[in-house]
């Protein structure tokens, strides 16, 4: 297979894959780090490099308002965008995976706020994770193109819409090597789309989110809920078609040094990468570490997590984002839950860093492995939530 090697950014790697897609409809409105990716692809839209409508709306609500819309005319539909952004589609969020529409979010994950910051956390994706929607979180620039393309493909296969993030300026200004496939194969690999409805056929009409309430809306929720427990079971079959035809090597969930680790860190997106590193390092000293990356997080994969992780001494597990007063970050929680009743259970405990786009540091990470390390000798008897990468 060709592949053009490139030097991109984040941003520029997810407008590329969207190029590339070509989708029908896209509506969107700018928001930082997002905003690039838009900016784009309207340049690709105008000077005729895709076959897109592109629509220019007045906020997010109504971005994800026109993206429902053409959806629901079979169209393929995408946009992007980040931070408040997100929080200002949410009630929209729900509409989109409740009438089970395929529609793609380009994310970049930025801090809500307040306070303002336009950098890196992951609260915002986080805040809707709820909303039915398939989440993957990318490492690097590689990977925002790819699971662009591929996210795309699923969502229509499984019917859900899906999101791709990748870290804001971390990964989405940040410049890296791209390998980029052929129009045509991105093409064919996606086919044609063949909805389930549309409602544009005058000869069948449909009703579209109708008023439910009590008779019948708790059916129709529990027909949503298993899609989704569906699509747990078909992404793994999906990513290895994709895989197979691309020529990579993805998994719904990453393991690297794992083969006799005693302890392993649990992060989402750019850190992990960061981890990967440090753990070969480690791994020099003599130091039994690894790293385990959940790639997608919605649906989450728990069952799987436990068997990775279950013969263990100790589990750091990072959280982008603040708990607010509950039992953990959402990563932690997750993990935590999948092991409530388990035989084994490793220590575990979470760590909140980087909140605003605060680094983390080779020095930040080789002392969360010391510290779990410590916390699994002194029998779990401190707090097992800590926040790093904060001023004292």
């Amino acid at each position: 297979m060709s592949i053009k090697i490139v030097a991109k950014t984040g941003n520029e790697a997810m407008a590329e894959a969207m190029r590339q897609i070509n989708p029908d409809v896209v509506a969107a409105y700018p928001i930082t780090p997002a905003t690039e990716i838009v900016q784009l692809f309207s340049n690709y839209v105008s000077d005729g490099k895709v076959d897109t409508e592109f629509i220019a709306v007045e906020s997010e609500h109504s971005a994800m308002s026109a993206c429902v819309g053409a959806a629901t005319t079979g169209a393929r539909v995408m946009t992007s965008t980040s931070s408040q952004g997100i929080a200002l589609m949410h009630e929209i969020l729900y509409i989109a995976s409740g009438l089970r529409l395929p529609i793609m979010i380009c994310g970049v994950n930025r801090a809500l706020s307040a306070p303002i910051s336009i950098h890196c956390d992951h609260s915002d994706t986080m805040g809707s994770r709820d909303a039915g929607w398939i989440q993957i979180l990318s490492e690097d620039a590689q990977e925002a193109y790819d699971l662009t393309i591929f996210a795309m493909k699923a969502a229509e296969k499984v019917l859900l819409p899906a999101m791709v993030t990748s870290d804001g300026f971390i990964i989405s200004h940040a410049m890296s090597r791209l390998d980029m496939y052929e129009d045509k194969k991105v093409q064919d690999y996606l086919g044609e789309k063949k909805p389930a409805y549309t409602s544009l056929d005058v000869d069948n009409p449909i009703t579209i989110g109708p008023l439910v309430v009590q008779d019948y809306f708790m059916e129709i929720k529990r027909g949503q809920i298993q899609a989704i427990i569906d699509a747990k079971k078909q992404l793994p079959i999906l990513l290895e078609e994709f895989n197979k035809t691309m020529n990579k090597n993805y998994k719904v969930i990453e393991e690297y040094n794992m083969e006799d680790a005693e302890y392993a860190i649990v992060a989402l997106g750019s850190t992990a990468g960061t981890a990967k590193y440090i753990t070969d390092k480690l791994r020099q000293e003599g130091k039994k570490v690894g790293v385990v990356k959940p790639l997608v997080f919605r649906p989450f994969y728990g069952e799987d997590l436990v068997k990775m992780l279950e013969n263990l001494k100790g589990i750091a597990i990072l959280d982008r984002s603040d708990p607010q007063s509950a039992m953990g970050g959402p990563l932690f929680t997750e993990i935590t839950s999948a092991f409530y009743g388990h035989e084994k259970q490793p220590a575990a405990r979470n760590y909140i860093y980087g909140l605003g786009g605060r680094d983390i540091s080779y020095d930040d990470i080789k002392d969360i492995f010391k510290d779990i390390a410590e916390y699994f000798e002194k029998g779990k008897k401190e707090e097992a939530v800590k926040y790093i990468t904060i001023r004292e």
